[in-house]
């Protein structure tokens, strides 16, 4: 294991979780790649994020979409704003063919809107491809544990 490339990875995916709890989100669209896509599927057991229903499946136009209706204040799911913490741990690279790195961990992320908390836990892998020093986000898949039940109205980016 290459603890130097652990180390840049989870700097990485730490400030991905910031940058998301803090609203960052024009910092969070400049981690993707071109190509990128951001996968939250219903079923977390399937592989075939085209062909089987998602709570997300975006692309790059889809992504700003997203952050569009989250920050215009014209979503009635967005206000008031949730208030998130996100813990992202248990991280571990899984495969690295040269060229991309597919890194496993866990994301526990604690929400707050209007007088409720909600608790939500996901198995995420991320494909992560260089960019300099750092990284790009090629592929993001959260599996949420209790993904049957567990969205109701969102007002964030999981």
């Amino acid at each position: 294991m290459n603890l130097q490339q652990l180390s840049s990875v989870t700097a990485f995916l730490w400030a991905e979780a910031d940058m998301l709890d803090h609203g960052e989100y024009a910092a969070w669209l400049d981690l993707w790649s071109p190509g990128g896509t951001y996968i939250v599927p219903i079923d977390p057991d399937t592989t075939d994020f085209a062909n089987t229903l998602n709570y997300a499946h975006d692309d790059a136009a889809m992504r700003l979409a997203r952050v569009t209706r989250l920050t215009s204040g014209e979503s009635v799911s967005t206000q008031p704003m949730a208030r998130t913490v996100r813990s992202v741990s248990r991280l571990r690279i899984v495969a690295d063919d040269g060229s991309t790195l597919t890194v496993r961990g866990a994301q526990d992320l604690r929400e707050f809107r209007k007088t409720g908390f909600h608790h939500y836990t996901a198995d995420v892998s991320w494909t992560l491809v260089p960019n300099g020093q750092s990284w790009r986000i090629e592929r993001k898949v959260l599996r949420l544990l209790n993904s049957t039940d567990a969205l109701a109205g969102i007002g964030f980016i999981l």
